[in-house]
């Protein structure tokens, strides 16, 4: 008799989905209120926040907000209709991606209307059954999603490990030979839990020994406006922009708003535009989107006083926590993780402690997303914090640290917290 799947989806919620009752709308889906910046509203009280990706303080930028209400104005959300492909073409379209073109010293440009969706159909385009992709083992669910459409074989090397990478490199070599396909290596520029850059320059050094021959494709979605000395990301860092085939990147995070592109030689762009199916077969990035993104790329290009203000708090933020004997990691970024070792419920007790006493809201990453017994607190700085909120952030950090040694936090059960669905 065939099983009832909504039986199955009643019986596994999933690892997180199964404390979905004791922490949405709280740990799970909180609602941050109020304007964008270092202090919004958290159930009814202001919080420093160190959760929202605005890098460069753009979402609530004067000239931003101008743009962004004046493009709505004269256009609306509808305009244009359809896809790019079809009837979504517009020269405010073109224009942006011939601007971060420009920007990013690439051939060309293709827009995508969701990151996400993107990188899913981009590696579904580039690859067939053919060929082999070698990827790092943290890299995003948008890689990893997408690679589940891939119908050939993928390995995985440990994360920024070149032993590994040429152990499974060699593997992906045995095959093509066999198969006449090639071999798509992808990473990251900057992985976003924990700030460490991807070691492009090391995986391109692979390439130019002549040992493999490989393609790269660098996710940079939170290497973008943040590292490099103009803000063209991991491989402008490492002095190696030139060497990346494939180049993502998105304007969720330092542009803050909606969408995200892709850079590569003029014919490999021309044949995503006709072969990405998220792209093909859905509309048109809408017109206040693009004419706000142009704005923003401006900003980016030309103050560059923004991304020496985020860095300016990252670095601040980032050795007065190692100063004060907390574990931040590999970051080289500006994504500020700080390590602690904890149980679940001990996760959420803190997090509730600096929440509800001391009116800090920053993201809690627990297990799988990292091991066992591992709370991973997530900070983002951005150009709008202050050093003051930085120094606060560490004093209430120490006094937290010494909680959670002391076994203040230690509980049977996860915090839980009643939520008004009205």
């Amino acid at each position: 008799m065939a099983q009832d799947i909504f039986d199955k989806i009643r019986k596994n919620r999933g690892p997180l989905g199964q404390y979905s009752k004791g922490v949405h709308g709280y740990f799970t889906f909180p609602k941050l209120e109020g304007e964008i910046g270092n202090k919004m509203i958290f159930r009814g009280k202001e919080c420093l926040v160190w959760s929202v990706n605005n890098y460069l303080g753009l979402a609530n930028h004067p000239e931003v907000r101008e743009a962004d209400a004046k493009a709505s104005a004269d256009w609306g959300l509808a305009y244009p209709m359809g896809s790019r492909m079809m009837t979504g073409q517009t020269n405010e379209h073109e224009a942006l991606e011939a601007e971060i073109s420009d920007f990013m010293e690439k051939e060309d440009t293709i827009l995508l209307n969701f990151g996400y969706q993107g990188m899913v159909s981009a590696i579904d385009s580039v690859v067939d059954r053919n060929d082999v992709i070698v990827y790092d083992s943290e890299s995003h669910a948008c890689i990893l999603d997408g690679m589940r459409l891939h119908a050939g074989k993928r390995f995985v090397f440990q994360h920024n490990d070149m032993a590994s990478f040429d152990k499974q490199m060699e593997r992906a070599t045995r095959i093509v030979e066999t198969t006449g396909g090639g071999i798509l290596v992808i990473t990251e520029g900057v992985f976003g839990m924990a700030g460490d850059q991807g070691r492009l320059k090391d995986l391109i050094e692979f390439r130019k020994s002549g040992k493999y021959a490989f393609r790269i494709f660098v996710d940079d979605a939170h290497g973008f406006g943040t590292v490099g000395e103009r803000g063209q990301g991991a491989g402008e860092a490492q002095g190696v922009h030139d060497e990346i085939d494939i180049l993502f990147g998105t304007f969720a995070k330092s542009m803050a708003s909606i969408g995200a592109f892709i850079c590569a030689e003029e014919n490999i762009v021309e044949f995503l535009r006709y072969n990405m199916r998220s792209q093909v077969f859905a509309k048109s990035l809408p017109m206040p989107l693009v004419v706000g993104a142009r704005k923003r790329l401006e900003l980016l290009r030309t103050q560059p006083e923004l991304k020496a203000k985020l860095w300016e708090v990252a670095s601040t933020l980032q050795t007065g926590l190692v100063a004060s004997g907390f574990d931040i990691g590999e970051t080289n970024s500006p994504v500020t993780p700080v390590f602690l070792k904890g149980s679940l419920a001990e996760a959420t007790n803190l997090t509730f402690d600096l929440r509800e006493n001391y009116n800090i809201f920053c993201s809690i990453v627990i297990y799988p997303v990292v091991p066992k017994d591992v709370i991973m607190l997530r900070l983002i700085p951005t150009a709008v914090h202050t050093l003051e909120d930085v120094q606060y952030t560490i004093d209430t950090f120490t006094k937290m640290k010494e909680k959670l040694d002391a076994g203040e936090y230690q509980s049977e059960e996860m915090a839980t917290v009643e939520i008004d669905k009205k």
